[in-house]
């Protein structure tokens, strides 16, 4: 790995709140994004638990990856944070603090949009530290089981983004490949809305586990044997686009920008994450430097 450059950290310029019903537990939870100092990082903050815990946004900090991104260690834990990520990271913002009353966010619509929504009304201030931006200029691939995740040297200034989906023949869900440049603007315009999916089968199984109590299928997008039930999908492969969402969620738990051609099929949060170690342990190996100083 190399640093290619730099660019100016940024905070949100007010407070932003969003309420809803989490996915998870059914409660009905209270979020709100703060202003933090350079070099601070994304921080969760329990406000629910007393004293308030506090859980950096780092890969250290996961303790699960299973359908979801989770931080921390029950009680002191935050689950489903990879759509929080990927709202800050889409919209370039560093450092923030993310206070809720639950163990986690409210679930919205299945997407970023509301999110990145109240972040863009709180507005961006540019801060005096900087943010170093890194590339490769070999390919690092992680892989398991026949998905694979592939970040591979790229020309241009920017993270390029693909995206294979392959649930297989017999599934309601046909395969799908979209590939995005990663901007703030193309984060905006073509991944911020794309939710959340799980199949029928998945749905009634997370719900006999005592998941989704208040969930319904009008929430986010359940496919049966014909398609999205009691909803309608916002692009024709909106869960490729969702994947590239989540994997921007968790790639920004890699304290550097990152420019590359991403490259995945069929992966998911397990994959996404051990790129993240992987690249952490590719930066101290080649430059003698914790992955984790946030500040150039």
């Amino acid at each position: 790995m190399r640093k290619i450059g730099f660019r100016s950290q940024r905070t949100i310029a007010g407070a932003a709140e969003v309420k809803g019903i989490g996915f998870l537990t059914g409660a009905l939870v209270r979020l709100r994004f703060l202003p933090a100092p350079p070099s601070t990082g994304i921080v969760f903050v329990r406000t629910d638990l007393r004293p308030a815990i506090h859980i950096a946004a780092c890969v250290e900090n996961v303790t699960g990856t299973h359908r979801r991104t989770t931080l921390g260690n029950p009680p002191h834990q935050v689950g489903l944070v990879e759509h929080i990520l990927a709202a800050l990271a889409g919209l370039r913002i560093d450092n923030c603090f993310v206070e809720l009353d639950a163990p986690e966010p409210p679930g919205v619509d299945g997407s970023a949009q509301p999110f990145v929504d109240v972040l863009i009304d709180a507005g961006a201030k540019p801060q005096a530290c900087r943010r170093a931006i890194y590339g490769v200029d070999e390919k690092i691939v992680v892989q398991h089981k026949g998905a694979s995740l592939a970040l591979h040297p790229h020309g241009g200034p920017e993270l390029k983004v693909s995206y294979f989906l392959d649930y297989g023949l017999t599934s309601p869900i046909g395969r799908q490949l979209h590939t995005e440049p990663v901007t703030p603007e193309t984060f905006l315009n073509r991944l911020a809305d794309s939710r959340t999916f799980l199949l029928e089968s998945e749905a009634v199984e997370m719900q006999r586990q005592g998941y989704g109590s208040r969930t319904t299928t009008a929430d986010l997008l359940v496919f049966g044997r014909r398609g999205p039930i009691n909803n309608r999908l916002r692009y024709a492969d909106e869960p490729a686009r969702h994947k590239i969402l989540d994997l921007i969620g968790d790639l920004s738990l890699f304290p550097h920008d990152i420019y590359g051609h991403l490259v995945a099929y069929r992966s998911g949060h397990p994959l996404n994450i051990e790129l993240v170690r992987r690249l952490e342990h590719q930066l101290v190996l080649e430059n003698g430097c914790p992955a984790k100083a946030v500040a150039a």
